[in-house]
């Protein structure tokens, strides 16, 4: 299972503003220092957290992004299911396309779709809040003081 960059630096987004103290903003531009992840690349990322209601933007000077909810209620499992849009593991797994002709026997897709399944319930078990419970390290690892 292979997640996409996207996936991922949303992830890191959620991280970093989820380790901001109350009401603090954090900037694209900060978050874009601290992992090497292009403004342009971030902007649209923050833009797609924004519309799920997972980030909070605030304009104009003074503004920055936060969490639109506490950490503790924003599911991992939850945000890896709407920022991913193919789970297509093997090719049929993919409802307009199947040539395999051992389709209709074949135990590994099966086998395959049970582990997919595994893998979304692991990450069901965790919130944003479990991510930074090692803040200090953390922010040690950003280059960031408290």
């Amino acid at each position: 299972m292979n997640l996409k960059k996207y996936t991922d630096y949303a992830l890191r987004v959620l991280i970093f503003t989820g380790m901001k103290s109350d009401g603090e903003l954090a900037s694209i531009r900060e978050i874009s220092g601290v992992y090497d992840i292009s403004q342009h690349h971030l902007g649209k990322i923050v833009h797609e957290l924004t519309k799920l209601e997972l980030i909070e933007s605030i304009r104009g000077r003074g503004g920055g992004i936060r969490l639109a909810k506490p950490p503790e209620e924003i599911n991992v499992g939850l945000v890896v299911r709407q920022l991913e849009n193919d789970f297509v593991l093997l090719e049929c797994f993919d409802k307009g396309i199947n040539h395999c002709v051992i389709s209709p026997g074949c135990t590994l897709k099966h086998a395959l779709n049970k582990a997919l399944h595994a893998f979304l319930k692991v990450l069901d078990e965790y919130t944003i809040k479990d991510l930074i419970v090692n803040e200090n390290e953390l922010r040690e690892l950003m280059g960031l003081s408290k």
